[in-house]
This record gives structure tokens, C-alpha cells and sequence, in this order.
């Protein structure tokens, strides 16, 4: 049985879902190939019962395990830009609304008198 984790129990349902298709993703993947969970947990060096659960979208399944997952498929290599920078939209808003903040601050200092 797997361990809980208050993060996996705190989940955003839109996380869950994302994971869940996920693990779909990887089932079909795994399907079209035509491995048995078996060979595929093998390959894998993970339980059945682990790899059933990743396939189910099972949070508590460790990164590492969706990780070769997606290299057996040849998919590993986008790993990185799920999380890139250049991505990463809510962190270029607050780096707009940081500039747009030192341009007021900027804007009142050059209004006051020297």
C-alpha cells in the first residue's frame, strides 16, 4: 500500500486530472507497443502493481518511475520544458509588475523636488 502524503491529498483536482491523463498517455504507449505489464514493469524494474498505479495516474508514484516511463517511449527529453523558464508564465507576470513598480518608483523620484 502505498504512502500517503498530505501534498498528494491536497492535490489541485486540475493536477490530478493532468496526471491522470498522464498516466492514460502511458498505458496506450505501453499498449501500442504491445509489452505486458509485465515486460513493461520489468523493463522498468518497478512492481506490477507500481507500474498499474502509474498508469492510473497514482501521485504517490515517484517521479522517477513516469521518468522511464517516458524514456522506454523516447519521450524523456521534454521533461525539462515542463518546467521551463521561458514557460513560466506567472513568473514573468510578476517580473512585469516588478518593472512596472521600479518605473513608478523611478517616475515619483524624478517628480520631487532636489
Amino acid at each position: 500500500m502505498p504512502k500517503s502524503s498530505s501534498a498528494n491529498d491536497q492535490l489541485p483536482a486540475s493536477a490530478a486530472k493532468a496526471l491522470k491523463d498522464l498516466g492514460e498517455n502511458l498505458a496506450l504507449a505501453r499498449q501500442r507497443r504491445k509489452e505486458s505489464l509485465r515486460a513493461w514493469a520489468s523493463r522498468m524494474a518497478v512492481s506490477v502493481p507500481t507500474l498499474i498505479r502509474m498508469e492510473k495516474g497514482d501521485p504517490s508514484v515517484g517521479m522517477g518511475v513516469y521518468a522511464t516511463a517516458l524514456w522506454l517511449m523516447g519521450r524523456h527529453a521534454a521533461l525539462p520544458e515542463v518546467a521551463a523558464p521561458a514557460l513560466d508564465l506567472n513568473a514573468l507576470e510578476q517580473d512585469i509588475e516588478a518593472v512596472r513598480q521600479r518605473g513608478r518608483r523611478l517616475s515619483r523620484k524624478a517628480e520631487e523636488p532636489a
